[in-house]
């Protein structure tokens, strides 16, 4: 109980102390450099908009949307659950989870989601603030089932091997049953005194989970049971405050043939072997946003709003890009010949995927960006945190 009480206050201190230094909610439009114009390459092209929902507003959010078998899965913060077509932007369904609840959350209460959205097993699978993990008919939007789990979820859950898994705010890593939500097996993390506001995403691959943890470790935990395999460090925590110390590994782990790749706030970015646990390479970065692999190419953005491409082989850095500097970029999605990335005042960027030169911009929402985008070949769909969501076609 007293774990319970200290995270749930350290959510507080978190966006107080630590977030005003780092996430894009707390940017000040007043420091903030303006844009360098830019030659542009090209004009994107705005294929549809729609709206989802209010969105997330200010809140700190990783609630992505889902592009799967040409359709666009979006939530919202309050509850509305939407499928598109990826193609024209029709809705397919649309539900209000508020309708669904009973109980304390019957009077149309938001839902708090924030943890979502992931497509397996033919379902759609989210969670909540209020730690409770639903999961939904893909067809329909029907609730097929809900269960209460540990803690906040706030980030996606990870589905393979025959289980739904998530990991939780209060240091819990859940395996659940994709078809009733029955708990299999629960693993308990080491969670330090004060945290970034933002959990891994797990990933399931190979007969383990694969996660990052707020005390600055990459994890893997076998998937049939949920006993630890291995942890590896991926930053340690140095510094005389608590502050100083923040070592969170809130990235999603990227694996690719065998190596998993990971990143830390305060720490590294580092590749290592799935089997044994053991580093290939490291480099020092700090960053809280997912990066993507396209290639032998690596792509993430920092604390400070830069953009890398790192050579996957051996960390070497290819490219970087400064400009955006304090502009709050989500994390980086490679698109076609680009590399895409959106920012906390609404502003869209494609950069040069060999050279990282900036090619083309476009603003949208100044409501700006929280999550990163999502596509298939030159088209993507972009969300912004007051629920607008916009496919775009670049060339």
């Amino acid at each position: 109980m007293r774990i319970l009480t200290k995270l749930s206050l350290l959510s507080v201190l978190t966006i107080g102390l630590a977030g005003c230094s780092t996430f894009e909610d707390d940017d000040d439009p007043d420091v903030i450099p303006e844009l360098a114009e830019i030659q542009l390459e090209f004009t994107p092209k705005i294929k549809w908009q729609e709206q989802v929902g209010d969105g997330v507003d200010h809140h700190f959010s990783r609630l992505v949307p889902k592009l799967h078998e040409g359709v666009v899965y979006a939530a919202s913060r309050e509850g509305i659950v939407s499928a598109l077509d990826f193609n024209s932007g029709k809705d397919i369904w649309s539900v209000d989870l508020r309708d669904e609840a009973d109980g304390f959350f019957a009077d149309k209460q938001s839902q708090k989601i924030a943890g979502g959205l992931t497509i397996a097993y033919g379902k759609l699978y989210l969670g909540t603030e209020h730690g409770e993990v639903m999961a939904m008919d893909i067809a329909t939007g029907e609730v097929l089932w809900r269960q209460s789990v540990k803690g906040e979820v706030i980030s996606p859950p990870g589905a393979g091997e025959g289980l739904i898994i998530v990991n939780t705010g209060a240091g819990y890593l859940v395996a659940l049953h994709p078809d009733s939500g029955e708990q299999r097996w629960e693993y308990e993390q080491e969670v330090p005194p004060l945290t970034l506001r933002g959990i891994s995403a797990p990933v399931v691959e190979n007969g383990g989970v694969i996660f990052g943890s707020a005390n600055g470790k990459l994890n893997v935990v076998i998937a049939e049971s949920g006993l630890e395999a291995w942890q590896q460090s991926v930053a340690t925590a140095v510094g005389a405050s608590e502050l100083e110390r923040l070592v969170d590994v809130d990235t999603q782990p990227v694996l690719s043939g065998g190596t998993i790749y990971s990143l830390a706030y305060n720490g590294n970015l580092i590749a290592v072997d799935m089997q044994n646990g053991q580093i290939q390479w490291k480099k020092e970065y700090s960053a809280y946003q997912n990066m993507s692999k396209d290639g032998f190419m690596l792509y993430l953005t920092d604390v400070s709003g830069h953009v890398y491409a790192v050579d996957s082989r051996d960390g070497s850095m290819v490219w970087q890009q400064n400009t955006l500097d304090r502009r709050g970029v989500t994390g980086a999605y490679a698109s076609g010949d680009y590399v895409v990335v959106g920012d906390s005042l609404g502003f869209l960027h494609w950069l040069n995927k060999d050279t990282g030169a900036l090619v083309s911009r476009l603003e949208l929402d100044d409501t700006g960006f929280y999550v990163r985008a999502v596509g298939k070949d030159n088209e993507i769909v972009v969300l912004t945190r007051d629920g607008e969501l916009t496919a775009i076609q670049t060339p």
